[in-house]
């Protein structure tokens, strides 16, 4: 599971990451209410100092056949902002896709779940960044909050190999423009994503 968010986090920190698990017929994320969140343990002279990062506003539709693709710009991170007006050579980086997700899910099985109810589905997942492929498996709990409604989030601690994000040369480029360089072994993720219709 790390190899998949070390190859996915092209997008600071994001990489990861889980969210993008939602292919579902007749279903949308809510860009507004999607993101995944990650902590980032900068090691300083000083000691490690812990530091929040964010993928926000995800957004995705599903085909008619549950399957999801979810391409996934710089520009919906926060480092952007971190980083202030970038110089014109760098600005259009920020709008091209950076790394895509594409998963499947059989979308009867959230038709059938009853407000209040949870299922937990392990997704394989594909994430495509420059020339480098990877799938992998995870777990995903969906919970129907209302008729036209599912939350989202990661059913298991999930978390970035630190050291494998680092040896990405793209991610690696934006880390030290961050400030960082170096990071702990781990990044901890949390997906908080919600399913409309």
């Amino acid at each position: 599971m790390k190899r998949l968010f070390a190859s996915f986090s092209l997008l600071p920190l994001g990489a990861t990451a889980l969210l993008f698990a939602l292919p579902l017929s007749a279903w949308e994320l809510d860009p507004e209410r999607s993101r995944v969140s990650a902590t980032v343990m900068q090691i300083a002279p000083d000691g490690p100092i812990p530091r929040q990062h964010e993928v926000r506003r995800l957004s995705g539709s599903a085909s008619t056949n549950g399957t999801l693709e979810l391409p996934l710009r710089l520009n919906q991170s926060d480092v952007v902002e971190r980083l202030g007006p970038l110089p014109p050579w760098l600005s259009g980086l920020t709008e091209r896709p950076m790394a895509t997700l594409t998963t499947q899910f059989p979308p009867e099985r959230l038709e059938r779940l009853e407000v209040g109810e949870s299922l937990v589905e392990t997704l394989t997942m594909t994430v495509r960044s420059g020339n480098n492929v990877r799938q992998e498996s995870l777990p995903v709990r969906f919970t129907k909050t209302s008729s036209a409604e599912v939350q989202v989030t990661n059913a298991e601690r999930v978390a970035l190999d630190g050291q494998a994000l680092m040896a990405d040369p793209t991610l690696r480029s934006v880390m030290l423009l961050l400030g960082y360089e170096q990071i702990g072994d781990e990044v901890p993720v949390r997906l908080d994503a919600l399913l409309v219709r």
